[in-house]
C-alpha cells in the first residue's frame, strides 16, 4: 500500500518536472567562452586566511594550492579584471575531484574554452579545452615570500 502510494507521489513529481523542464532548461543553458586568467586556489583567495588576494596568487601561494585542490579544495581562473569563474570540471575528468589537469595547470596562467553558467552572481565554467598555458606567470615570491611560510623547505642548520 504505502509503495504504490509513494509511486503515486513520484509519479506526480515526475509530470510537474517534466512540464516545467523546457523554462528550466532554458534558465540554465551556458554560453561557450573564452577566458584569460590564473588558475587559483579559492578558499584562500576569498577566505583571506592567507592573507590579502595578492598574496594568495601565483609562485608565492603554489605549494598551498597545489595541497588545496589535492584535498579537494575548488579551482578557479582569475581574469586579470577581477572576476573569478568556478571550474566545475575539465574536459574528460571526472568533476569535483583531484585531476591530473587541475594539478598540473594550478597558479598557472591559461586561456581556457568551455561554457560559461552565471547563478547567484556567481560565474561557473565547464572547461572543454585549455588553449594556451604560459605557466606561472605571476612571480608573487618577490613580494610575498612563499605563502604560507612553512611551505617554504627550512635552510639546514650550521
Amino acid at each position: 500500500m504505502f509503495s504504490t502510494h509513494l509511486k503515486s507521489l513520484l509519479g506526480a513529481a515526475a509530470l510537474a518536472v517534466a512540464s516545467t523542464s523546457q523554462t528550466a532548461i532554458a534558465s540554465t543553458a551556458g554560453n561557450v567562452i573564452e577566458i584569460k586568467g590564473e588558475i587559483i586556489d579559492t578558499w584562500c583567495y576569498f577566505s583571506g586566511v592567507m592573507g590579502d588576494t595578492d598574496a594568495t596568487r601565483g609562485s608565492a601561494h603554489h605549494t598551498c594550492a597545489l595541497w588545496c585542490a589535492a584535498g579537494g579544495i575548488p579551482v578557479g581562473v582569475r581574469t586579470d579584471d577581477g572576476d573569478v569563474y568556478m571550474v566545475l570540471k575539465f574536459k574528460g575528468e571526472d568533476a569535483l575531484e583531484q585531476t591530473d589537469t587541475i594539478m598540473e595547470v594550478q597558479s598557472d596562467f591559461i586561456t581556457a574554452r568551455g561554457v560559461h553558467y552565471k547563478r547567484d552572481g556567481l560565474n561557473y565554467i565547464v572547461v572543454e579545452d585549455v588553449v594556451a598555458n604560459d605557466g606561472i606567470t605571476y612571480l608573487s615570491h618577490e613580494d610575498y615570500d612563499s605563502v604560507p611560510p612553512f611551505s617554504a623547505p627550512k635552510k639546514p642548520k650550521k
